[in-house]
C-alpha cells in the first residue's frame, strides 16, 4: 500500500490474538467474492490501529481485509457496515476509493465481520510535506489533494444514496457537545486550562450558516493512495470517521497541517513553503474556495480552533486510556504528550 518509511507502513506476521482461520475464509471469498482464485495467504497492515487490517494474497489478485477487533467493544465504535456502505456508494459515483467486493456479518468466518475490498497499489505519503519528491511533484501532488476534498463535499447525497447517513445540519453544536462531554466526564486524564477556555468559547462563536455533504473526517495525506508515478489520488482510505457534516469543518481539519508543527501528526509549521514548493495557506484555501464555488472562507479561527480542540480531545481520551490501563497502540504515549501543546495552540487560533 505504501513504502515503508512509517511505523504503521507496510505489511508482516498476523499479530497474536488477530489470528484468521484461512480454510474457512478462503471458503467464503471463493462463494461471496467475484472471480476469486485461491489459494490464499494472510499477512496483516501495521496501520489500522482501530480496525485491524489484512493483506489477503493470491496468485492473481490482491485483496484488503477490514474487520473489527476481537474482544468486546463499544456500542457504534468500529463500524465497518458503515465504511462498507460509504465506500461502495462512492465507489460508484466515481470518487477515488478501493472497489468494495462483499461484507460478511457472520463471527463464525473469521472471528468477527469484516469486508473485502480491492487493494490499490501505489504511493503513501507519511510526512504532509512529501519530502521524497521532487518539487514541481509536490505542488502538483497538493493540488491533487485539494481537488479529491473539494469532489468529495460536493458528492451528491442523494445520487449516492446516502441521504441518511448521518443527521444533516447543527454539526458544530453536536460535536461541540459530544467530545466537550468526553472530556469533562473522564476524571482519569485531568483538566486543563486551555480545554476548559475551550469549553466555554467554541459553542458561544459557532459562525451562522449551515451547510450539509459527506466528510471524511480525517483527511490528511497519509490517508491516501497516490499513483505510483504521477501527481494523482488513486484511492481515500479510512472511512470510519466519515458522517454527513460541515464541509469547512473537514477541510479546515485537513489544513491543520499549515499550522501544527512536524511532531504533532501531519504539521508542517515552520517548514520553508517556497523552498519546497508547497502552496502557501492562502492559496491552498483559494484554490478549494474556487473549486468548490465559494467566495472564500470567513470565521477561519473558529473552524481551525475547533479541529484542534476535537483533535486535543481524542488525545484527551487517550491520555484517560493510558491512566486506566486501557491504551492499546505502543504509540499511546507519545501522542498522548502533545495534548497540552495541542490545546495551547487551540486556544492561539481562537485568539486570531
Amino acid at each position: 500500500m505504501g513504502d515503508n518509511a512509517s511505523p504503521f507502513a507496510g505489511a508482516g506476521d498476523v499479530r497474536p490474538g488477530h489470528e484468521i482461520d484461512a480454510i474457512r475464509l478462503e471458503a467464503w471469498l471463493g462463494a461471496n467474492v467475484e472471480d476469486f482464485a485461491g489459494p490464499l495467504s494472510i499477512q496483516q497492515f501495521k496501520g489500522g490501529q482501530s480496525n485491524p487490517t489484512y493483506r489477503l494474497e493470491t496468485p492473481e489478485r490482491t485483496y484488503v481485509m477490514r474487520r473489527k477487533p476481537p474482544g468486546q467493544l463499544l456500542p457504534g465504535a468500529h463500524a465497518i457496515e458503515r465504511e462498507f456502505r460509504v465506500i461502495s456508494a462512492l465507489h460508484a459515483a466515481g470518487f477515488p476509493v478501493p472497489r468494495a467486493y462483499a461484507i460478511c456479518a457472520d463471527a463464525g468466518v473469521a472471528g468477527t465481520p469484516f469486508f473485502i475490498m480491492d487493494m490499490v497499489q501505489g504511493r503513501i505519503f507519511w510526512d504532509s510535506s512529501l519530502p521524497e519528491i521532487s518539487t514541481t511533484a509536490r505542488a502538483a501532488c497538493f493540488d491533487a489533494m485539494n481537488a479529491t476534498i473539494a469532489q468529495l463535499h460536493q458528492i451528491d447525497l442523494a445520487a449516492a444514496g446516502l441521504t441518511d447517513y448521518g443527521k444533516p445540519g447543527s454539526y458544530f453544536q453536536r460535536q461541540i457537545g459530544r467530545w466537550s462531554k468526553q472530556y469533562l466526564e473522564d476524571d482519569a486524564a485531568g483538566r486543563l486550562p486551555a480545554m476548559d477556555e475551550l469549553v466555554a468559547w467554541l459553542p458561544a462563536n459557532i459562525p451562522p450558516g449551515d451547510e450539509t455533504s459527506l466528510v471524511h473526517g480525517d483527511f490528511r495525506a497519509d490517508n491516501m493512495i497516490f499513483h505510483a508515478s504521477e501527481p494523482r489520488v488513486l484511492a481515500v482510505l479510512d472511512w470510519e470517521l466519515s458522517a454527513l457534516g460541515h464541509p469547512l469543518a473537514d477541510f479546515t481539519y485537513h489544513l491543520m497541517m499549515y499550522r501544527l508543527p512536524p511532531h504533532i501528526i501531519g504539521g508542517f509549521n515552520g517548514a520553508d513553503l517556497k523552498a519546497l514548493n508547497i502552496p502557501s495557506e492562502a492559496d491552498y484555501v483559494a484554490a478549494y474556495c474556487t473549486r468548490t464555488g465559494r467566495a472564500g472562507i470567513a470565521d477561519m479561527n473558529f473552524y481551525l480552533g475547533f479541529n484542534m480542540f476535537r483533535f486535543a480531545a481524542i488525545l484527551h481520551g487517550i491520555k484517560g486510556r493510558i491512566a486506566r490501563g486501557t491504551a492499546a497502540s505502543k504509540h499511546a504515549a507519545g501522542m498522548a504528550a502533545n495534548l497540552p501543546e495541542l490545546a495551547a495552540l487551540a486556544v492561539a487560533q481562537i485568539e486570531g
